[in-house]
C-alpha cells in the first residue's frame, strides 16, 4: 500500500503483462476487496500491452507501467500518459499461453463458445493428456478467458469472454513460427490458382488447409486477393508443384506453402466449394501476418463470422 496526498493505492505487482498475469494481477486485488472510496487498486507491470490495458479497463482497474505510461482514475483523479516505449524488453522466451500446443485449448472454446466442456473432453477435442490440459487450465482462467462450473460431481468449463480470449490471442501470435515456402505460380488471378492448388494436391493426397486471404475470401467473399497461403502436412511431391510450375522465391511470391509448427491450425477445418480452409478462428490469426487487404478482411470477417453465440462462431 502507497499513500500519495489523499489517495491510498493498493498496488499489486507482475513482472510481465501477458494476458494470463494481467488477469491473475486482477484476480488478486478482487480478492483484497477494496470496497473503501480513498483505497485505489493499482495493477503495476514492467510495460503494459494493449490487451492488458482492455483488462484493466474492463475490470475498471487502474494501472501503471515501469516505462512510464499509466491509467490511473479515483475520485477527483485522472492520470493518462501513454506513447512512452517499453523499456524492459526481454531477451529471453517468457513461457506463452498461446504457443502452439497450448493454444489448442483456446482455439477449441473459440470453435464451440457456447459449448460447456468436461475436463477429459476438452482434453480429447485438442489432442492433448489430461495431464497437460490440467497444468493450462489454471492459466486460462487466472486471465479471465476460461470459466468453470460444478456439475453433478465434476467441473464443465466454457470460454468466458471470447473476443478478449481472442485478442490476448492475436496479440501475441507469430506466424513466422511455421515453416513458410514462398514461392510462384503463374495464374490469372488468386481465385484461379487457389481452385489449381487445391486441385494439385488433393490428386497428390497431400493434406492440406488454405488459411490467410484465400480463406476469408471463401468464408466471406469480401475482395479478390493475389498471395494465396496453404497449410499442408508434407512438402508435396515434386512432380505435383512441376505440374504447378511452382517456382520458389521470395520476390514476387504469390504462392506461400507452409509447413504448421502443430497440426493444431487445422482443428475446425472445413470445406467450400470443393477446397479445405482452416477455421475463421485460424484464418483470422493469420491475416496478421498477410499483405494486401488483409486488415479489411479480418474486420469484415470478425464481423461475420466471429460474432459470438452465433452458429457459424468457428
Amino acid at each position: 500500500m502507497i499513500s500519495a496526498g489523499s489517495y491510498r493505492f493498493v498496488i499489486q505487482y507482475k513482472p510481465g503483462a501477458r494476458a494470463d498475469q494481467v488477469g491473475n494481477g486482477l484476480r488478486l486485488l478482487r480478492q483484497l476487496g477494496v470496497r473503501s472510496p480513498d483505497l485505489v487498486p493499482l495493477l503495476v507491470v514492467p510495460f503494459m500491452g494493449d490487451v492488458g490495458k482492455r483488462l484493466c479497463q474492463e475490470q475498471g482497474v487502474s494501472w501503471l507501467d515501469l516505462s512510464g505510461n499509466a491509467f490511473i482514475t479515483a475520485p477527483g483523479l485522472h492520470v493518462r500518459v501513454e506513447g512512452k516505449p517499453n523499456r524492459y524488453k526481454s531477451r529471453g522466451r517468457s513461457p506463452n499461453l498461446f504457443a502452439p500446443v497450448s493454444s489448442r485449448i483456446a482455439r477449441a472454446v473459440l470453435l464451440w463458445p457456447d459449448r460447456w466442456f468436461r475436463q477429459a473432453e476438452l482434453a480429447a477435442e485438442v489432442g492433448l493428456a489430461p495431464g497437460s490440459v490440467s497444468r493450462l487450465l489454471p492459466r486460462y482462467e487466472e486471465a479471465g478467458f476460461i470459466e468453470r462450473r460444478p456439475d453433478d460431481g465434476r467441473i464443465l468449463l466454457k470460454a468466458q469472454n471470447p473476443d478478449l480470449l481472442l485478442d490476448a490471442w492475436r496479440d501475441s501470435y507469430n506466424f513466422s513460427i511455421h515453416d513458410i515456402h514462398r514461392g510462384h505460380i503463374p495464374a490469372r488471378s488468386g481465385t484461379e490458382l487457389i481452385k489449381r492448388l487445391a486441385a494439385g494436391l488433393d490428386q497428390a493426397g497431400v493434406e492440406y488447409a488454405a488459411t490467410g486471404l484465400p480463406s476469408a475470401w471463401l468464408l466471406e467473399p469480401f475482395a479478390s486477393f493475389r498471395l494465396v497461403t496453404v497449410y499442408v502436412s508434407q512438402w508435396p511431391p515434386r512432380e505435383v508443384l512441376d505440374d504447378l510450375m511452382f517456382r520458389e522465391e521470395a520476390s514476387g511470391a504469390n504462392v506461400w506453402l507452409v509447413l504448421p509448427r502443430d497440426e493444431g491450425v487445422y482443428h475446425g477445418a472445413n470445406a467450400t466449394d470443393g477446397i479445405r480452409h482452416v477455421s475463421a478462428v485460424q484464418t483470422y490469426l493469420d491475416l496478421k501476418a498477410q499483405p494486401e487487404r488483409s486488415d479489411e478482411a479480418a474486420e469484415e470477417l470478425r464481423r461475420t463470422h466471429l460474432r459470438w453465440g452465433s452458429k457459424d462462431g468457428g
